[in-house]
C-alpha cells in the first residue's frame, strides 16, 4: 500500500515522493503517511475497507462543498485502498489543549478554539446534515436501536467482563432495553459525527479542522456534543462543559427549532452511552489487544461517571446499570490505570441535627460527619442568636474557645489523611459534614474553617454549602 501511495502521489503531483513517513495510528486498521516531494506535502491513507473509504471520501467532498473545514481530497484509487488528502499539520486539539493548560486553567487560545468548534458543530449536524447523501454511511445508516445495542454489548463484554466488574446479565439486558427506548425518543434526523472528540480535530492557525467522520450517520444532536465535552483525557473543567453546552444549544437553535427542555432531559443518557462506547473501545484495545495506552483513559472516564451520578437524574429507572456504574466508581483498581492525576473534590456542608443527617445519594459514601454539639454554643447568648458562623462576632467567640481549636485540629488531621490517600488513589469525591443543634453557628464556623484549611494546604476543589442557611435565604421574600 505504501508503494501504491507513492504511485498515486507521482500521478497527482507530477514528481516522485522524496519521503513517505508513517504517522502514528489510531485505533483503526487504517494507516496514514505523510508524503513530501516537489514542494508539496500530502497525507496518504491506506485502508483495505472499501466501504469505509467511500464514506470518508463522500462526506469529505460534501462537507467541503458546504464550506466546512475538512481536508481537500486530491486523488483516490479505491481498488487499491489508497487516497491522498490535504495535510492539516501535526497538532490535534488534544495536543493543543495539553500543551496550553495549567491544571484546570486553559489558555485563552484553547478556549477560543473550543468555542469555535462548539459553534461549528450545529452547522455540520443541521445545515450540512440536511443535504448529505446518507446512502454511503458505514456500517449503519443511522444511530438506531441496533447501533446502540452494539455499543452496549461492547461495553458489557469488552469492558465489564475483562475488567472484572460484576453484573447480572439478564437484569442488565432489561435495563439496556429501557435505556435504548429512552435514547430513541430523541429526534434523530441530524448528522451524527460519531467520534467528535479532541483527537479528531486538527488545529491550524488557531482554527479547528475536522477529520475522521467516516463513521457518521443519522442520529440525535446530543451525541456529538456529549462526545466532545466528556472526552475522557481532555478532562475539561465541569463548569466549562456547562458553558460550552449552553453555547452549543444557542448556536443550534439559530439553525433549527429545538425543544430545549427535551434536549436537556435526554442529554445525560447520551453522555452515558458515549462513555460506555468509549469504555468498550478501551477494553477491546487495552485489555483484549494489550495496547495498554488505551487503559490510561479509564480513570478520567470513571470520574465522568462519578460526576454524572452526582449531578444528573435519568428519566427512567435503570437499577442494574446504575449499580454497575456505582461499582466502577467505587473501584480503586479502575482509577489507577496509567499516570492519571485527577483533582479531588471535597464537599463540605453544615446542617442541623433537628432536620436529619445529610444524604450522600450521589456520592460514593466516603467521608465524615462531625458532631459539633459538644462545643461551646454562641447561640445561647442573645447577642449572637440572630447571627451565624460566618459573622465576625461569632467567629471571634469561637476562636477564643480552646475546645473548638482542639476539635478542629483533630478534624483537619483526619480529613487531611483521607485527602492525601484519596489523591494518591485517584478518588475524586470526599464529603465532610458538620452538624449542630440549629445548623447556624458552630457547624457553619467549622465547615468554613475546614474549607479554608484545605484550600490553603492542598490542590483540591472545595464545594461548600450550609444547608440550613440556604433554607433561610430561600424563604426570604423578594421585595
Amino acid at each position: 500500500m505504501e508503494e501504491a501511495l507513492r504511485q498515486l502521489f507521482q500521478k497527482h503531483v507530477g514528481r516522485p515522493a522524496e519521503t513517505c513517513s508513517p504517522l502514528k495510528g489510531d485505533g483503526s486498521s487504517r494507516r496514514l503517511f505523510r508524503l513530501q516531494g516537489g514542494g508539496r506535502s500530502l497525507i496518504g491513507a491506506a485502508n483495505t475497507d472499501r466501504l469505509e473509504n467511500q464514506a470518508f471520501l463522500s462526506f469529505s467532498r460534501q462537507f467541503r462543498s458546504a464550506g466546512l473545514p475538512v481536508p481537500e481530497i486530491y486523488a483516490e484509487e479505491l481498488d487499491k485502498g489508497v487516497y491522498l488528502e490535504e495535510d492539516l499539520g501535526d497538532t490535534n486539539l488534544f495536543q493543543y489543549l495539553s500543551a496550553n493548560r495549567a491544571g484546570a486553567v486553559l489558555a485563552p487560545g484553547v478556549l477560543a478554539v473550543y468555542r469555535r468548534l462548539v459553534k461549528l458543530l450545529p452547522r455540520i449536524q443541521i445545515t450540512a446534515g440536511r443535504t448529505l447523501d446518507y446512502k454511503v454511511c458505514y456500517p449503519r445508516a443511522s444511530f438506531d436501536r441496533q447501533s446502540m445495542m452494539w455499543d452496549l454489548n461492547h461495553f458489557k463484554y469488552y469492558f465489564l467482563q475483562l475488567a472484572d466488574v460484576p453484573f447480572h446479565e439478564q437484569a442488565l439486558e432489561d435495563d439496556f432495553k429501557r435505556f435504548t427506548e429512552l435514547l430513541l425518543d430523541a429526534d434523530r434526523e441530524y448528522f451524527l459525527y460519531r467520534d467528535f472528540q479532541s483527537r479528531n480535530v486538527m488545529v491550524r492557525e488557531g482554527d479547528p479542522w475536522l477529520i475522521d467522520y467516516q463513521g457518521g450517520r443519522k442520529g440525535a444532536l446530543q451525541y456529538d456534543i456529549a462526545s466532545l465535552l466528556f472526552d475522557a483525557k481532555a478532562d475539561l473543567p465541569f463548569a466549562l462543559r456547562e458553558e460550552f453546552l449552553q453555547l452549543y444549544l444557542d448556536s443550534a437553535c439559530e439553525l433549527a427549532k429545538i425543544d430545549r427542555p427535551k434536549f436537556l432531559r435526554l442529554y445525560p443518557a447520551f453522555v452515558y452511552i458515549r462513555i460506555m462506547q468509549a469504555m468498550g473501545a478501551y477494553g477491546l484495545r487495552g485489555f483484549y489487544e494489550r495496547k495498554t495506552h488505551f487503559l490510561q483513559s479509564i480513570p478520567y472516564a470513571i470520574r465522568n461517571l462519578e460526576y454524572l451520578l452526582r449531578t444528573t437524574e435519568m428519566p427512567v429507572k435503570l437499577p442494574a446499570l446504575m449499580g454497575v456504574f456505582r461499582s466502577m466508581v467505587g473501584s480503586s483498581k479502575l482509577r489507577q490505570y496509567g499516570s492519571a492525576s485527577l483533582r479531588l473534590i471535597v464537599r463540605i456542608q453544615s446542617f442541623s441535627y433537628r432536620n436529619g443527617l445529610p444524604a450522600d445519594e450521589k456520592g460514593h459514601g466516603g467521608g465524615f460527619v462531625f458532631d459539633c454539639r459538644a462545643l461551646p454554643n454562641p447561640g445561647k447568648h442573645a447577642e449572637y442568636a440572630k447571627l451565624n458562623g460566618r459573622d465576625a462576632a461569632v467567629i471571634s467567640f469561637l476562636e477564643k474557645e480552646a475546645a473548638v481549636a482542639r476539635f478542629l485540629e483533630h478534624v483537619c488531621a483526619l480529613v487531611g489523611q483521607s485527602v492525601e490517600n484519596y489523591r494518591s488513589r485517584n478518588f475524586t469525591d470526599l464529603m465532610a459534614a458538620f452538624g449542630c443543634t440549629g445548623g447556624q453557628h458552630r457547624s457553619v464556623y467549622c465547615a468554613e474553617t475546614l474549607a479554608r484549611h484545605l484550600r490553603e494546604k492542598y490542590d483540591v476543589q472545595v464545594e461548600l454549602r450550609h444547608r440550613e442557611l440556604e433554607k433561610e435565604e430561600s424563604s426570604v421574600p423578594v421585595t
